[in-house]
């Protein structure tokens, strides 16, 4: 099926933009929210998404939908578009909702593509293409953090992505490979110190962001693990809120803490840093991928980083099914995706117009 058509829902600042970017590709954008959205460019039709009928109806002779909608919704929408033959995307890391998907592509007459955001989704395309042209691989380490340009308080912290999908990451266990077993280990753990042009970040577990990774390099890398960045500090403060306060126990409660104390920035700045190390020719070697993204300006307006590397990602992804680079049905895994033709679309190009080259 061709994609002429796309509904997007949840017209947050990341969804909000991906509808201007598809619309700038040449899509035709129908825009969804459960609230009355109208801005110069865009105006909303306004449906609740967990109406199953409702849902349907708006998405009857979409060629495709996005879905930009916290990950608790997104079961629903995936079996909606699954049922109507359509293509689904979405930015989710939740694992057990990736799950749910991967069944549907069991029997889907379109393709089925969650993931597809900054981590996971860009990391594990970077990832993969660190990797690949090694004969063995030794290690993928994956590293992203999305940050305040200008940091206060302890937390060194604003909540820019949602607070439930930051509460999710920090709390459910992680899958990794280690010495060539693939298992889960605990969250917030195996920390470690990294350096970006001199700034000191600390580095540790975090759920979701390899999505299939770990499935698509058992059997060919020694290690693999994902880590989340951040200011100094952090971690152990977020162990003692979670684990020592047992806000584990109350998850939504410990988003809306956080949210409330951490508002969002528009100064943010997000951090990629990608190694592989392997052997190729006979000699180790070690490949790596450094990059500090920043806001940058998108249709006349200042966007945040997270923002826009979050909808650059899923609607490079739409466009590389459309020109028929991609698969357009079944299960679509991140790490698939060749990174020179995702930088080459039009929106993939902001990823290499917006960031600069960080040393390790």
């Amino acid at each position: 099926m061709s994609i002429e058509k796309v509904a997007v829902l949840g017209l947050g600042k990341v969804g909000h933009l991906a509808a201007e970017l598809l619309q700038g590709s040449g899509f035709v954008v129908t825009p969804i929210d459960g609230r009355p959205v109208k801005t110069p460019a865009l105006q909303a039709e306004v449906v609740d998404v967990a109406d199953v009928a409702a849902l349907r109806r708006a998405l009857t002779g979409q060629h495709a939908v996005l879905s930009c909608l916290p990950y608790a919704l997104n079961k629903g929408v995936a079996s909606c578009a699954h049922e109507l033959g359509i293509h689904y995307f979405d930015l989710t890391e939740d694992v057990p909702t990736t799950q749910h998907i991967r069944k549907l592509a069991e029997s889907s007459r379109a393709l089925m593509a969650p993931q597809c955001g900054l981590a996971p989704g860009f990391i594990g395309i970077v990832g993969a293409d660190l990797a690949n042209p090694f004969e063995r691989v030794r290690s993928i380490r994956l590293r992203v953090g999305a940050l305040p340009q200008n940091p206060t308080g302890l937390l060194g912290y604003a909540f820019n992505w949602s607070p439930e999908g930051v509460v999710n990451e920090y709390l459910n266990d992680c899958e990794v490979i280690e010495e060539g077993v693939r298992k889960s280990v605990s969250a917030m753990e195996w920390i470690e110190t990294i350096y970006i042009d001199g700034m000191q970040l600390e580095a540790f577990t975090t759920s979701g962001g390899l999505g299939t990774m770990c499935e698509t390099f058992e059997g060919r890398v020694e290690n693999l693990d994902y880590k989340t960045m951040r200011y100094p500090g952090h971690v152990q403060l977020m162990n003692f809120f979670f684990h020592e306060l047992l806000m584990r126990e109350r998850r939504e409660l410990a988003g809306e803490i956080l949210a409330n104390a951490k508002p969002p920035v528009d100064a943010d700045v997000v951090y990629v840093h990608a190694a592989a190390e392997g052997w190729a020719d006979g000699r180790l070697q070690r490949r790596e991928f450094v990059r500090a993204y920043r806001p940058i300006e998108i249709n006349g307006r200042s966007r945040t980083a997270i923002a826009w590397t979050t909808s650059a990602s899923v609607v490079a992804v739409i466009e590389m099914v459309r020109e028929g680079v991609l698969p357009t049905h079944g299960f679509l895994k991140q790490e698939e995706i060749p990174l020179a033709r995702f930088l080459a679309t039009r929106t993939g190009a902001l990823y290499g117009a917006g960031g600069t080259t960080g040393r390790a």
